[in-house]
């Protein structure tokens, strides 16, 4: 059995020049934040950094006290479990069987016998996807 839970996600942009990602990364291990996801991508001159700390409170104030000016939490929802075919096709399904638009999905295999997806609901279908989900909703 998969295990759900909705997450917080947080996003900033940085100059696309080489080291940002690690310069935010360092501050943040530097103030014992642990990241369960972590995505960037460019955006114009600039880059985009994603994370999904697993302390969402904790990260807020490491973040402000080392300036960061990451944009307020969103939500989405992460999915781990043993790795099996159709796996994530599963929980898409659900969603689409309720009505429910996914409006972005990051899944992976890892190795080891386990997957995990980071999927994405506008807003106004959080808290219906995390009945939908059965996800841990806190």
């Amino acid at each position: 059995m998969d295990e759900i839970r909705k997450v917080g996600y947080y996003s900033i942009l940085v100059p696309n020049t080489p080291g940002q990602t690690f310069r935010v990364l360092q501050t943040l291990v530097s103030a014992g934040i642990n990241l369960m996801a972590c995505n960037g991508f460019p955006r114009g001159k600039q880059a985009q950094i994603d994370v999904v700390p697993d302390d969402s409170r904790k990260f807020g104030s490491a973040a402000k006290k080392a300036g960061l000016a990451f944009q307020p939490k969103k939500t989405g929802f992460l999915i781990q479990g043993e790795d099996r075919p159709g796996a994530l096709a599963d929980h898409l399904n659900k969603l689409a069987l309720a009505r429910i638009n996914v409006t972005a999905v990051e899944a992976l295999s890892p190795g080891g016998g386990r997957w995990a997806a980071i999927l994405w609901v506008k807003g106004t279908d959080v808290g219906r996807a995390g009945r939908v989900l059965r996800a841990k909703m806190k």
